[in-house]
């Protein structure tokens, strides 16, 4: 769904929601790639985040502005490539400010299992909502 795509690259920061304990867990991150129904993130190996990631890789984000909004589900995996973790460090200018290194930073991907697209502006609002499945695993 284009429109949703490319509301996710013109709103890259997102609530970013994981479970710890059985308990929602929300901060707000920044999709530093997007390719398709694909979403690249970076963060520290040593937040909390990280953790709860490798126990349990089920996500939820939303991005929103004005009258729309988009909600993302799927499951995150750590197998990206070397040369795409060393990309995302070089054209992100955030990151070489708070870490020394891209190797000081885990990178994984996010395979979208679902989205929804919310535009609350025209009468009736716009929803449209899509499942990717499993073929993206």
């Amino acid at each position: 769904m284009k429109e949703a795509f490319d509301f996710l690259s013109e709103h890259p920061d997102v609530a970013f929601a994981t479970v710890e304990n059985e308990k929602p867990k929300i901060r707000v991150f920044q999709i530093m790639r997007q390719e398709g129904t694909t979403l690249w993130f970076a963060t520290s190996p040593h937040k909390e985040v990280y953790r709860q990631l490798q126990i349990n890789p089920d996500i939820e984000l939303l991005a929103m502005a004005g009258n729309v909004s988009v909600r993302v589900t799927g499951e995150v995996c750590f197998d990206v490539p070397d040369s795409l973790c060393r990309e995302i460090y070089e054209m992100n200018p955030v990151l070489p400010r708070l870490y020394e290194k891209y190797s000081d930073l885990a990178y994984f991907r996010l395979s979208i299992r679902a989205l929804d697209y919310y535009d609350l502006t025209p009468t009736p609002p716009v929803l449209k909502h899509i499942e990717y499945g499993d073929k993206q695993k």
